[in-house]
């Protein structure tokens, strides 16, 4: 029996650097644009600064001996904006911007300093804010709300089937991939990187949920169309490539 799947074999065969093809950079063409586009009508919600929160855990060594996967959270508790902010800061947040280069500089490495991500925020409990599907401008640090109709919640919640803590999680991270920010430079070989980006990305948003007191669940299994269409994505130059519960996780 095959130790292999011919899928897996097939991307990885697909997605290898060589023999390298002429990229988009190569040819010239225009540059991919790295910062967050909005709506001009769009109201921004700013998000307090981060640069003198100190989270109630600051030991990185216990935060990674106490970090843990939890999807039983406590349906009373709601983050607080600082706890929110915390989240997206460390997990997407814009340190610099170079008008020089037009890349962004973030808290999470990402290949060639692509950032190829826009993070999309399903909430259900966070104070001062309505629940709803919201969108986070990095540049700003700053989210609008997008959508806050039932269907919404119905919908990504059906495509992850329907895991009960997605509707009980506080905020639902939901990582869209916009793939030619990576593949103008990298071809074939930005898929891989695109899933290394989003691990990277996860795994802050873990560590800094640890240092809150707070729990996350990283999402694998949904339903790659269905999510697409909850979010209008096309599923090729967009998709839906990670996703993660948060909350303050119950004792049992």
């Amino acid at each position: 029996m095959s130790r292999f799947e011919a899928a897996g074999d097939a991307f990885l065969s697909a997605s290898r650097s060589l023999p390298r093809r002429e990229s988009a950079a190569d040819r010239g063409e225009p540059m991919p644009d790295y910062l967050t586009q909005y709506p001009a009508n769009a109201k921004l919600i700013y998000l307090p600064s981060m640069q003198d929160y100190l989270p109630p855990k600051n030991d990185l060594k216990a935060v990674i001996v106490d970090r843990r996967t939890n999807r039983r959270y406590d349906t009373n508790d709601l983050l607080t904006v600082e706890q929110f902010s915390w989240l997206l800061w460390a997990s997407q947040g814009m340190v610099k911007y170079s008008e020089k280069t037009g890349l962004t500089l973030r808290n999470v490495p990402s290949a060639g300093s692509r950032h190829p991500f826009e993070t999309f925020l399903l909430i259900n409990r966070v104070k001062t804010l309505q629940s709803g599907l919201y969108h986070y401008v990095p540049q700003e640090h700053a989210v609008y709300l997008l959508d806050d109709r039932p269907e919404i919640f119905q919908a990504i919640n059906a495509s992850t089937f329907n895991q009960k803590h997605v509707i009980n999680a506080s905020v639902n991270f939901i990582w869209v991939a916009e793939v030619y920010r990576t593949s103008w430079r990298y071809i074939e070989r930005a898929y891989r990187y695109l899933f290394l980006d989003a691990g990277h990305v996860c795994q802050n948003l873990y560590l800094a949920a640890e240092s809150e007191g707070n729990a996350v669940c990283a999402i694998g299994a949904f339903n790659d169309d269905a999510a697409n269409q909850a979010l209008s994505l096309d599923g090729h130059e967009k998709f839906v490539i990670y996703m993660a519960s948060v909350g303050k996780p119950t004792q049992s």
